[in-house]
């Protein structure tokens, strides 16, 4: 347990991993955890939002497992099998996005990010978890990585489309239509 928020270790420009290891903080693996760490808290900032319970509960479990994504990331030995990203994380997206998707009518147009304040504000983190996703390909370019992480994130980035989409019906608000 840290017991001051300030160490002075990363004074230097590096910044410590799991097992100790230092490294640059312009590395990539930088990046793409830091990223994870953007997008975790633009869900926290959706969660300050109302929201329906079944919104609120996935959420609130996505919030958790990007933890789980940070940390796979920050940690480059890929011999620790504890708290992996796994396939069972994916799949559960994946059903949820058949599940909501079930209720939504389907898309003839390109749709803007909008509507409803929590929709935008889940397009946003939308839009954070493809840079992720980016940042998480260039890492795997020059570091072995956990392959289930990226598949994650694209399949998260997919279901945050679906969410905003959600929102914004369950409150009556039209998809922003993209106009030429």
């Amino acid at each position: 347990m840290l017991v001051k928020i300030y160490t002075k270790t990363g004074d230097d420009g590096t910044t410590g991993l799991i097992g100790r290891k230092r490294i640059k903080k312009s590395n990539p693996r930088i990046a793409a955890y830091g990223a994870i760490d953007e997008l975790n808290a633009a869900i926290g900032m959706i969660l300050s939002s109302k929201l329906d319970s079944d919104i609120r509960d996935l959420l609130v479990q996505i919030h958790n497992d990007l933890f789980v994504v940070g940390a796979d990331l920050a940690n480059p030995n890929l011999d620790d099998n504890s708290n992996r990203v796994n396939s069972d994380m994916i799949v559960f997206l994946e059903k949820k996005i058949d599940r909501l998707e079930d209720d939504l009518p389907a898309i003839t147009y390109f749709i803007l990010p909008g509507g409803d304040l929590a929709a935008s504000q889940v397009h946003l983190a939308r839009a954070i978890c493809r840079r992720a996703e980016t940042n998480i390909v260039e890492l795997s370019d020059v570091n072995k990585i956990n392959t289930n992480c990226p598949i994650y994130i694209n399949r998260l980035s997919d279901l945050l489309f679906v969410v905003a989409r959600t929102i914004n019906k369950r409150k009556k608000i039209k998809d922003v239509a993209w106009k030429k």
